[in-house]
């Protein structure tokens, strides 16, 4: 378990746990059923996992409404066994990284409660933005990233109290006033808590919006508060937030070996990079890549942008194309909207063959080396929040996962007495089961697992660095190329028709090459020079 740096050429496993295995037959994926299944996780030959958040919680927005930072929700199970999974975890050779919500915590959170209870001007509100309204109103024009406005009355029922608390998200989900050092002491806590467990480390919710403009001004311009978060700079990217990050650097590099600090920053490339200078966070996802289409030129301009920010900064891109809030790729690629899922289930396959072979670290979210597509859930069995208030909802990624070809038990993913799952699952769904994938050696499974070996080899053979970058070019046909130094290349073939490839040695492809030995439509290849 130790390697300074493993971080930067790591392939981590995303796991999103009410969704992976449910141990104990609630329709619930809980740290049980991940335990029973960490022996699968460990044979993809990735080096280590992300579970999204388990710490207690009432679940509003599935987790990230943390009440308690420093324990297990009961639906998960319990702390002794995080502890069992992180020792089993470890002895098969995976690092684990947790989920931390610094932005916001639950409404029901001791802290909140105490504020609502204290009086406006009170150390306990201060803990959070609890302000004055105006004209009978919110004390600005903030909106929230779920839909409506950013703002609720921490008091309804009362005459008296007049204020109002912000909520980025939900309102069950209020926002911690980071100009407030107790606030960035309790966190210090926090973290300690989980180094000392023997995390590895923890990715960081909504890195970049702890900190909001001084005042709490309006946004000036209507369209920046469209969608809250996402377009407002008053919330976003404001330059005290990289001294918390120092913090806490300082706090991981205490340990031996040194945890790792991993950012959710959705912002443009160069403005992410500024959270990965090497006194601040390990790795910032590249968010500017995840959300591209099927487009050579889009894919050759930000993987531009991102080898321009490393070199600028030093630290590689993280790569990711799924996560548990987006549109899986199956259906994001997918050659039309009535595409029956073909073109965009092998353009799912080469998307991630790709990232794969890209220089720096990279994310798969679960299911994803299954190649699922999004999931059209019934709005009735809908559970995100997002759904209710603004009609965007991420269930179709969250689904469980099929375990099994038969549908029995829910496609493996609960014991045999279980009920229904908390996402309903697709009649057909254990065609694409880890079961089905097992048994065809042509999976994207199977794929997978030959991508990662290999990974694993080119690095150890020194024709892959951790810390070389990529240069990119998109040719007129639609080719998407990304050479790695003078030995190695990526080629995706994004166009209408099968691609010449550069010279050299095809290591490994998405789809077999035409007989004429050009890459296909829709199909990635890995190529070492000769």
């Amino acid at each position: 378990m130790s390697g300074t740096g493993w971080w930067r050429n790591a392939v981590i496993y995303q796991v999103y746990p009410r969704s992976f295995a449910d141990g104990d037959g609630d329709g619930v994926g809980d740290l049980a059923g991940l335990l029973g299944r960490l022996p699968y996780i460990a044979s993809l030959g990735v080096d280590g996992i992300w579970l999204t958040p388990f710490q207690p919680s009432p679940q509003v927005d599935q987790g990230y409404d943390v009440s308690d930072y420093c324990g297990v929700e009961p639906l998960f199970g319990t702390l002794a066994q995080f502890d069992d999974l992180l020792e089993a975890a470890h002895t098969l050779g995976l690092r684990v990284i947790l989920d931390v919500v610094p932005n916001h915590c639950s409404s029901e959170h001791p802290l909140f409660r105490a504020a609502v209870t204290a009086a406006p001007g009170s150390p306990e509100r201060a803990m959070f933005h609890v302000e004055d309204g105006l004209d009978g109103g919110p004390p600005n024009n903030w909106r929230s990233v779920f839909g409506g406005a950013a703002w609720s009355r921490i008091d309804p029922a009362s005459e008296a109290d007049r204020q109002w608390y912000l909520h980025l998200f939900s309102a069950e989900q209020s926002d911690w006033n980071w100009r407030n050092p107790a606030v960035g002491d309790y966190f210090e806590g926090v973290l300690r808590f989980w180094f000392d467990r023997g995390v590895d480390g923890l990715r960081i919710d909504v890195a970049h919006a702890l900190f909001k403009a001084e005042g709490l001004p309006d946004a000036e311009r209507p369209e920046d508060v469209v969608d809250g978060l996402r377009s407002n700079p008053q919330v976003s990217d404001h330059e005290e937030v990289h001294d918390v990050y120092r913090r806490w650097r300082r706090l991981a590099d205490s340990y031996s070996p040194a945890r790792v600090l991993v950012g959710e920053v959705n912002l443009e490339p160069q403005r992410a990079a500024r959270y990965i200078r090497p006194d601040e966070m390990h790795q910032a996802f590249a968010f500017a890549f995840a959300t591209l289409g099927w487009d050579a030129a889009a894919w050759a301009r930000i993987g531009t942008e991102l080898d321009a920010a490393r070199r600028e900064h030093g630290a590689p891109p993280t790569w990711a194309l799924e996560n548990h809030d987006l549109v899986r790729t199956a259906t994001r690629f997918a050659f039309t909207p009535s595409d029956d899922g073909g073109r965009g289930v092998l353009r799912a396959r080469a998307g991630l063959l790709a990232v794969l072979g890209l220089p720096g670290s990279a994310y798969v979210y679960q299911g994803q080396e299954l190649n699922l597509p999004e999931v059209e859930v019934l709005p009735a069995a809908r559970m995100d929040p997002m759904w209710t208030r603004s009609g965007v909802s991420r269930d179709g990624a969250r689904v469980p996962l099929p375990w099994t070809v038969s549908p029995d038990n829910t496609f493996g993913f609960s014991p045999a007495y279980a009920g229904d799952p908390w996402l309903p699952t697709p009649p057909g769904w254990g065609a694409t089961s880890v079961e089905a994938q097992e048994r065809n050696v042509d999976s994207t499974l199977h794929l997978v697992r030959a991508a990662l070996d290999l990974r694993r080899s080119l690095h150890e053979e020194g024709v892959l660095s951790s810390y070389d970058g990529g240069t990119w070019r998109a040719e007129d046909n639609g080719l998407l190329v990304c050479e790695r130094g003078e030995q190695f290349l990526v080629a995706v073939a994004m166009g209408d028709t099968p691609a010449n490839l550069p010279d050299g040695d095809v290591l490994i492809a998405s789809s077999a090459l035409t007989p004429e030995g050009l890459l296909p439509p829709d199909a990635s290849a890995w190529v070492r020079r000769v």
